[in-house]
């Protein structure tokens, strides 16, 4: 099984029947490759398909860490500007799950959201944050250099939980309720109880992380206490025409998002770099270099 969920690359052959695509197009498939005959698929929520092929994750579905690879006759395909940075097209995948995640918190005018997770996923939220109108945004990270680009990208404030006393901030800044929404982008258990602290009552929780160990909360803070409505967030349904035309005008902020590029021989290297996460966001491998 060849991995990568994540790529760019241009059309160099095609099969009967495809329609919309030329030769030497530069092209984009979404991450997960719908069955199209399952009970989800069926009412066009084709991103939680039970056969649930992903790219890079199943052997009939080979990833783009590779000079080549197929796009699926059930794949669904876009185009990519042709004037896009690589830099800034490498992101729409991410940003497309970064951007159904802000959908899902249904942020309204005058919110004060909080966004815990500056990396590849969280700073890919800024942008769409800010289009949907709330008075305050909030970014959380243990990473000053991250919580620097979030404050390029937008946020109005950036906190340290290593540093700043968070809890109290957020309560001072919202009359002592506690933010409207908080979108959990680090899988981290702290951040997830952190959540469960600034939260107000009747809040909304969006979990987007993928976490490593299983988390226990306690639920009475959901339930009795807050009566919360928590949200999860898969992958980015819907969103990559709307991603792809944000990052070209300039909607999505991208610039510092790629930190590293290698040629694609030295995926080691770029797979330790991203382990590490000291110095890095984003590692690209390009088989061109």
């Amino acid at each position: 099984m060849i991995p990568g969920h994540e790529f760019i690359g241009h059309v160099v052959g095609y099969g009967e029947g495809v329609e919309g695509f030329e030769i030497g197009d530069r092209v984009i498939s979404e991450q997960i490759v719908p069955c199209w005959q399952c009970r989800f698929c069926n009412r066009g929520q084709y991103w939680m398909c039970e056969k649930h092929d992903l790219y890079g994750f199943q052997k009939n579905v080979n990833g783009g860490m590779a000079e080549y690879m197929k796009f699926t006759k059930e794949a669904i395909n876009y185009h990519v500007p042709a004037d896009l940075p690589i830099e800034k097209a490498i992101l729409i995948e991410p940003y497309a799950c970064s951007f159904h995640a802000v959908q899902r918190a249904n942020i309204k005018l005058g919110d004060v959201v909080v966004l815990a997770g500056a990396g590849t996923l969280g700073l890919g939220m800024i942008g769409a944050i800010k289009k949907s109108g709330p008075s305050k945004l909030i970014v959380l990270d243990l990473s000053d250099d991250r919580l620097a680009l979030a404050k390029t990208f937008g946020a109005d404030l950036t906190l340290n939980p290593t540093r700043d006393d968070v809890p109290a901030i957020v309560k001072q800044l919202t009359d002592g309720y506690g933010c409207d929404i908080y979108i959990e982008a680090t899988g981290a258990q702290k951040s997830v109880e952190q959540g469960l602290t600034l939260i107000r009552k009747l809040g909304t929780f969006v979990e987007f992380s993928v976490f490593k160990d299983p988390v226990t909360v306690d639920w009475s803070i959901i339930s009795d206490r807050k009566e919360l409505d928590v949200l999860g967030s898969h992958l980015g349904p819907y969103c990559y025409p709307l991603v792809i035309e944000g990052i070209h005008n300039g909607d999505l902020p991208t610039e510092g998002v790629v930190t590293h590029t290698l040629p694609l021989e030295q995926f080691a290297e770029g797979f330790e770099l991203m382990k590490r996460g000291i110095g890095s966001i984003k590692v690209v491998l390009n088989p061109n270099l």
